[in-house]
């Protein structure tokens, strides 16, 4: 097991000045945990600019602690260090018991994403996977007595971007090793696949022993076949035949969708459906009144993204900040000036632009109208694609 707890890692080779030190969210999440803990801003950039010139060497990952020789002034390297804190066993149970009952979640693992909905139900089960400010204990066996010195904060960035290829390396520094973690996983697993039964029938012996009865004669010819025409819908009291064609049409679509899908879709409410209706079926937002009123503006939320992009039109949350240091990143290389935050809500007011960061943990791009908050395209999980794409228009 000692083994699968130690991970060596090459040096990266130096890079430009513009080298993202982080390109995941939860890449950029360690990085500000890092930084809003430092005493000195100076050494953070002198760390920074160590870590793209290639000066941090083989980098070990092992459970609560990231080390590497990082070339300074002298000839022999500095050995820096970076600490942090590893789950115990009962946060180690309620996390694994938690990632096992959710498939995607796994999926997500071993496609080397981590996103924001596991952070988030690790959080519900008491589990803190992300560093926060003060997480993280940076040493280095130099002379400076910077907090962290320009090698650990080098050392640091660069241990970011190996999260950034592999979130695994996050598990191991709080504790335990992938291939300990996907054993486990699918043994939490194999405890919940039900053993078959045997079914009741004949003994395959006894079937092929039976004599093959005669098959049935051929049915007649049917003949021509007349065209097949769509019924006519009477009408009912109160409720003309276009309404009940249109709702048999709807039915029949719901029900098409709940056999091809791999999970239930949620439940709706008479609102949620009226709009999923009025966003599904031409013509249906003009009988329900046309432009008037809030459903307008809900059909557009919907049609770019379906019941959570509803949810992010009406709903005022408040995400966790690791969630949300991706998208300061974002406006940051944009040159966008300081937005204006409201829970959810990230409101630049110069080009009239708003994101708001819905539960899916997709982030849904928005623009200013004369009456309003608009909806203006599809949602995106890299918060710099959705700020392009609005930049642009």
């Amino acid at each position: 097991m000692g083994e699968c707890r130690v991970r060596g890692f090459p040096a990266f080779p130096p890079g430009s000045r513009n080298t993202r030190l982080a390109r995941s969210w939860w890449g950029n999440a360690w990085i500000r945990a890092m930084e809003e803990t430092a005493l000195d801003p100076d050494r953070l950039a002198r760390g920074r600019t160590y870590a793209r010139a290639g000066r941090v060497g083989p980098i070990t990952v092992s459970p609560g602690r990231l080390a590497a020789p990082v070339s300074g002034s002298r000839t022999t390297p500095y050995r820096a260090v970076v600490s942090v804190e590893t789950l115990s066993d009962v946060e180690w149970e309620r996390f694994l018991d938690g990632v096992a009952a959710n498939a995607g979640h796994i999926a997500a693992l071993l496609d080397r994403d981590m996103p924001p909905d596991l952070v988030d139900a690790a959080a519900a089960l008491g589990v803190r996977l992300l560093p926060e400010v003060g997480d993280l204990e940076p040493a280095c066996d130099c002379p400076d007595w910077g907090y962290p010195c320009k090698h650990a904060a080098a050392l640091s960035y660069q241990g970011a971007r190996l999260l950034d290829e592999d979130p695994f390396v996050l598990l191991l520094m709080r504790g335990r090793g992938e291939r300990e973690l996907l054993d486990e996983l699918q043994r939490r697993n194999a405890r919940h696949v039900p053993v078959p039964a045997s079914p009741p029938g004949t003994p395959a012996a006894v079937a092929y022993a039976r004599e093959v009865a005669p098959l049935p004669a051929d049915p007649p010819d049917p003949g021509p076949l007349d065209p097949v025409t769509r019924p006519a819908v009477a009408p009912a009291p109160g409720l003309g035949p276009h309404a009940l064609d249109l709702l048999a049409l709807d039915a029949a679509g719901r029900a098409r969708e709940l056999l091809v899908a791999a999970e239930p879709p949620p439940v709706l409410d008479e609102w949620q459906d009226t709009v999923r209706l009025a966003a599904t079926h031409p013509g249906v937002l003009d009988r329900l009144g046309g432009a008037a009123g809030r459903l307008p503006r809900a059909v557009r939320a919907w049609e770019y993204g379906g019941a959570a992009g509803l949810a992010a039109l009406e709903q005022v949350w408040s995400p966790l900040r690791a969630q949300t240091a991706a998208l300061r990143d974002a406006l940051a290389e944009a040159a966008v000036p300081d937005p204006a935050v409201w829970r959810n809500r990230w409101t630049v007011t110069g080009p009239g632009i708003q994101l708001r960061y819905g539960r899916d943990g997709r982030w849904y791009p928005y623009r200013a109208e004369p009456d309003g908050w608009w909806p203006a395209g599809p949602p995106e999980r890299d918060p710099a694609a959705v700020l392009a794409d609005l930049l642009d228009r």
